[in-house]
């Protein structure tokens, strides 16, 4: 009995041996999980059509992004992930697209260039109306003491009818004048036959009453002031004033 001992207590240690590595051989063993993968960087692309026109011209701008959850563009605010929209820039102008995403951010941007139209040409401005029927329309002259049209003023007279009648909106005011010669009364009267006779032949030939004034001025208002034929000629005449 006693030399059976030693070998009962080596076969219990072989059972405690193999129940531990047992026991060792079924426990768990925690495994590390791997790391999520990084969010993905967001893109951006912004592109201008035209990208140089004139002030005043409008411009398109077109945009797409991915993986950004917040787009938006200076001096338009938010704007969709992808679209487009058009702007009338009236400077140059470049243009920033911000592209935000959990991956971080992107930009994109656009010049847009202006130029400013040169100014229209200068048209040359036409005459007056003053200057118009200054050019156009010729007094009448008159033999001395004499109110009636002489043939040779028959074409300026023509001219004149001619112009007015051209220009409904014109009216006109008729002096009479008269040489020196002559009392002052006689000179009156006389520059209002010259006046009259005039506004009857261009009533006669269409233009309206309303149209025309008379006044003499006798030999009031000479246009010339020296003593001989030539000068005391160029006083004799019916005068043509644009009237307003």
């Amino acid at each position: 009995m006693k030399a059976r001992i030693p070998q009962i207590a080596g076969m219990l240690l072989l059972l405690v041996t193999a129940l531990f590595l047992g026991a060792c051989g079924h426990k768990k063993v925690a495994v590390a999980q791997p790391a999520p993968p990084p969010a993905p960087q967001p893109t951006a692309t912004l592109t201008a059509t035209p990208t140089s026109t004139q002030r005043g011209q409008s411009v398109q701008l077109s945009w797409s992004t991915q993986n950004a959850t917040n787009v938006s563009i200076d001096a338009l605010g938010d704007v969709s992930a992808n679209g487009s929209r058009s702007v009338n820039p009236s400077d140059s102008t470049t243009y920033t697209l911000t592209a935000k995403g959990p991956g971080g951010t992107a930009q994109a941007t656009a010049r847009v260039t202006i130029t400013v139209p040169p100014p229209p040409p200068v048209k040359a401005s036409g005459p007056t109306d003053l200057e118009l029927f200054n050019s156009h329309v010729k007094d009448i002259f008159f033999a001395y003491d004499k109110a009636d049209i002489r043939p040779e003023e028959s074409n300026s007279l023509k001219a004149d009818i001619e112009f007015l009648q051209a220009h409904p909106n014109f009216k006109v005011l008729i002096s009479g004048h008269c040489d020196e010669r002559g009392s002052e009364d006689y000179n009156l009267a006389l520059g209002t036959n010259r006046a009259d006779g005039v506004r009857a032949q261009l009533q006669k030939l269409g233009i309206s009453a309303d149209r025309i004034r008379t006044v003499s001025y006798g030999k009031e208002k000479p246009f010339c002031t020296d003593e001989n034929e030539q000068c005391w000629q160029q006083n004799r005449r019916a005068h043509f004033v644009l009237d307003r």
